[in-house]
């Protein structure tokens, strides 16, 4: 990995907590897990917004940041994500701008058109507007985050003379990244405005060979917004007028950079890969029956297909690339797959699942921290370091003993009989 990027590792945390649970003891697992990681040098925890069907639990992400925010000391906090149709621009922002300042640079802002039609449906929004509202929504908050004042109608919102009050912690303001599952939506997105990408269904049948079209989808809508813009492709920055209105032309997004771009994939390591099947198989079924085919309608498998055991469950998610379990060598091997397969990306979130008793769910995290995180993050330089020595011990250490026996016969003493033997056995340029 030498002259890599180094690849950030974190979490996504929906969260996923069987129904019929004690909430209030599950919200304190998530908040234990992101303190966990903290301590074992996780860079990020995206929290999600969802209100209904009984297993997402978490309303509100920027509460549920700010009680993780005063728990943590290093990792960064996202919305994982913000559903944008759900909310007005300025609140967003301003919710955002605060969290900004509270975190003293630590939070992130995630969005998305609302991963759960059951949410949308109880406000009375229909399925085939979030996307284009997300849009609507998106290019109104950027201009807000951006510091600049906005005049926007449409026919969900208003904004008039709209300004944020306060500058941001974080200049020019804080991350922000698009979520994406299998369509060109979210790379449109994050292409068309600059900003991050979260792939969050890779790990969903056919998430893999979206992920392999995804960064092009990205690259093409970059390239078409610098055609509309009318400026060639190169550096973004601020430019007025050339026709435009002031709020189209009062910026132009960078070009979009890999190192923002996260995927997302569930992960339970062991010491070894028996161990791990064997720890997640009971816990992940019931959330994939239960969850995907039970309350969403998206059946396991082929219909008619005959249900398979919790093993085989786990095994087949494995064999198709849904999911990293096994031992530390096993998920070197996995992110090896993903980056050649991807192009490359700039980190990996893993979906946050309580498929696993909890002490083997935290020993799964400190496993990746210790064992596969540095190999990706550059932290690989003692065990080169112990290699070198090892390979020239010979060299460095030939005179090694030679000079404890002088010791001993400079201080005219005798010395130690096995020393002795060991000086008496001594080839020349022999440690």
């Amino acid at each position: 990995m030498a002259g890599a990027a180094r690849l950030k590792f974190g979490i996504f945390m929906a969260p996923f907590h069987r129904a019929g649970e004690n909430p209030t003891l599950a919200l304190e697992r998530d908040l234990q897990l992101i303190e966990h990681l903290d301590r074992l040098g996780f860079e990020e925890a995206w929290i999600g917004e969802h209100h209904s069907a009984g297993w997402e639990i978490i309303a509100d992400p920027a509460v549920f940041i700010a009680a993780a925010a005063q728990r943590t000391r290093y990792i960064r906090l996202g919305t994982g994500v913000v559903s944008l149709p759900y909310h007005h621009p300025l609140m967003v922002a301003d919710r955002m701008l605060m969290l900004d300042h509270l975190t003293r640079g630590r939070a992130m802002l995630g969005v998305g058109p609302g991963a759960l039609t059951s949410d949308a449906y109880m406000m009375g929004i229909e399925a085939t507007s979030q996307r284009p509202r997300m849009e609507e929504a998106l290019s109104a908050v950027l201009a807000l985050l951006r510091g600049e004042v906005v005049d926007m109608e449409t026919d969900w919102f208003t904004l008039r003379g709209a300004r944020l009050q306060l500058a941001g912690y974080t200049q020019p303001h804080l991350p922000v990244a698009v979520a994406a599952s299998f369509s060109p939506a979210g790379p449109t997105a994050a292409g068309k405005h600059g900003i991050g990408l979260l792939s969050v269904a890779t790990h969903q049948p056919g998430g893999l060979e979206a992920l392999q079209r995804t960064w092009t989808w990205v690259e093409q809508a970059w390239e078409r917004e610098m055609e509309r813009l009318g400026r060639a492709a190169g550096r973004g920055g601020r430019k007025r007028g050339n026709g435009a209105s002031a709020r189209e032309a009062a910026f132009v997004p960078e070009r979009p950079d890999r190192a923002n771009w996260r995927v997302v994939m569930p992960m339970h390591l062991a010491d070894s890969r028996e161990e791990a099947v064997e720890a997640v198989k009971d816990g992940y079924l019931p959330y994939a029956r239960s969850y995907f085919a039970e309350t969403l309608g998206r059946p396991m498998g082929r219909p008619g297909a005959a249900q398979p055991s919790p093993r085989e469950a786990v095994e087949a998610m494995v064999e198709r690339g849904g999911a990293i379990i096994g031992t530390p060598d096993d998920a070197i091997a996995a992110v090896e797959r993903l980056l050649d397969m991807s192009g490359g990306f700039g980190g990996i979130m893993f979906q946050a699942h309580e498929w696993a008793p909890t002490e083997a769910t935290l020993r799964s995290y400190e496993l990746w921290a210790r064992y596969v995180a540095p190999r990706f993050q550059g932290q690989t330089r003692a065990v080169e370091n112990r290699d070198w020595v090892s390979a020239n011990r010979a060299t460095i250490f030939a005179e090694n003993q030679q000079a404890i026996a002088n010791a001993f016969t400079d201080a005219g003493q005798e010395m130690p009989s096995l020393l002795a033997q060991r000086m008496a056995q001594r080839r020349p340029g022999q440690v």
